[in-house]
C-alpha cells in the first residue's frame, strides 16, 4: 500500500509511519521537518499544512492517509487534495460532551458541538475537542472511507508530555534513595491509556484491512493500584506508596492530571464522572491490542536514559516528600 502520514515526525505519527514501514508499505510522510525526523524508510515531503499542497504530492495517489490533525483547515484542505484514500483520522476523547456515564461507547456517548474555525487549541480541552469534532466530520464526509479513532493517554518512548513517563522515573527515584512515594487516593480509581506503538499497529492493520467506523482507543478501565503495580515491575522497584486524600491535596496546591506540582494520571473528579471508564469491548474486537504496562515502562525508561532533555512532568521529588510530610504531620 501507498500511505500518507501526515506528520511522521514526533510521537504517534512518527511511530505510524515506523509501523507502517514495519509492515512492507510505501509510505510518505507529509511535514514542516522542523520537529524531528521520519523513519528509516519513509520519505519526507515538506509541507506547512497552512499552504496549499507541495507539487510533490498534487498529482500523488495513496491508498491510506493517516492524519493526528486539530486545526479543521488543514483537514479539509488535505482531504479534498486526497478524497479517494482510506483515511484514518486519530481524534480524542476529549470530543465527548458528557464525561459523566460511566462505561461509555462511541455509540453512546454525545459529541461536543463542532467548532469548525480555526481556534487556538491551547484555549481549553473543551475548544481543542470541538475542533476535532469539526474535522472528524471532514473526514467523514469527505473521505472514500473513513475510520475516526479516540485516544485517551497515549504513553510510551517518546512521549513528549512526560505525564506517563513520572511514575516510572519516580519509582527509580524511590528505589535509590528509599523514600515513600505519593499516590492519589481511591488507590482503585480507574485509569486508562493506551501504548503507542499498539496504537500505531493498530492503525496500520485497520488501515490494511479497511475498516470504517469510531472507535475509542484505550485499554479498558484498569484500577490505578495495578497500573503501578505493573509500574513497579517494569521499573524492577517495589516503593512505599502513601495514598493521599483529594482533599488535602488540593490543600497543598497538588493540581490533577499533568503540569507543575501535579499528579499525572490523577483525572480528579473526572475519574469517578467516567472519564477513564469508557468501554473498548468493540475496539478490541476491530484489532487494538494492549501489551503489559510492565513492558512500557521498561522501554520509556530507556528512552529517558538515552534522551536527557526529555520531559518528565509533575511534582519534583523534594515538593512530594513536603506534601507527604505534611499530611503525615
Amino acid at each position: 500500500m501507498r500511505i500518507l502520514v501526515l506528520g511522521g515526525t514526533v510521537f504517534l505519527s512518527r511511530a505510524v509511519a515506523a509501523a507502517a514501514v514495519a509492515h512492507g508499505h510505501d509510505v510518505t510522510c507529509a511535514a514542516r521537518g522542523l520537529s524531528g525526523t521520519v523513519p528509516d524508510g519513509a520519505t519526507l515531503v515538506h509541507w506547512d499544512r497552512a499552504e496549499q499542497v507541495p507539487p510533490e504530492l498534487a498529482d500523488a495517489e495513496f491508498d491510506a492517509v493517516v492524519d493526528v490533525s486539530r486545526i479543521p483547515s488543514h483537514v479539509r484542505r488535505a482531504v479534498g487534495a486526497f478524497p479517494d484514500a482510506h483515511w484514518t483520522f486519530v481524534s480524542t476523547v476529549n470530543v465527548y460532551a458528557d464525561s459523566a456515564v460511566q462505561g461509555g461507547t462511541p455509540a453512546t456517548l454525545p459529541l461536543l458541538d463542532p467548532v469548525e474555525t480555526d481556534e487556538d487549541p491551547a484555549s481549553g480541552p473543551e475548544t481543542y475537542g470541538a475542533m476535532k469534532v469539526a474535522c472528524e466530520n471532514l473526514v467523514r464526509a469527505g473521505a472514500a472511507a473513513a475510520l475516526v479513532i479516540r485516544p485517551g493517554l497515549i504513553v510510551g518512548p517518546g512521549d513528549p508530555s512526560g505525564r506517563f513517563a513520572y511514575w516510572p522515573a519516580r519509582f527509580v527515584q524511590a528505589a535509590t534513595d528509599g523514600l515513600p512515594v505519593l499516590v492519589p487516593e481511591p488507590v482503585n480509581g480507574p485509569v486508562q491509556l493506551v501504548d503507542v506503538r499498539d496504537l500505531a499497529e493498530w492503525i496500520v492493520t485497520a488501515a490494511q484491512r479497511g475498516t470504517t467506523g469510531d472507535f475509542d482507543a484505550v485499554c479498558p478501565p484498569l484500577p490505578r493500584s495495578e497500573l503501578l503495580a505493573q509500574v513497579a515491575d517494569g521499573a524492577a522497584a517495589d516503593p512505599e506508596l502513601v495514598p493521599v486524600a483529594p482533599e488535602a491535596l488540593a490543600e497543598y496546591d497538588v493540581r490533577p492530571w499533568s503540569g507543575p506540582r501535579s499528579v499525572p494520571l490523577w483525572a480528579a473528579d473526572l475519574a469517578d464522572a467516567g472519564f477513564m471508564t469508557h468501554d473498548v469491548t468493540s475496539s478490541l474486537a476491530a484489532g487494538l491490542t494492549i501489551r503489559p504496562f510492565a513492558e512500557t515502562t521498561r522501554d520509556t525508561l530507556a528512552w529517558l536514559r538515552a534522551t536527557p532533555d526529555a520531559t518528565v512532568t509533575g511534582l519534583t521529588r523534594e515538593e512530594e516528600q513536603e506534601v507527604l510530610a505534611a499530611v503525615r504531620g
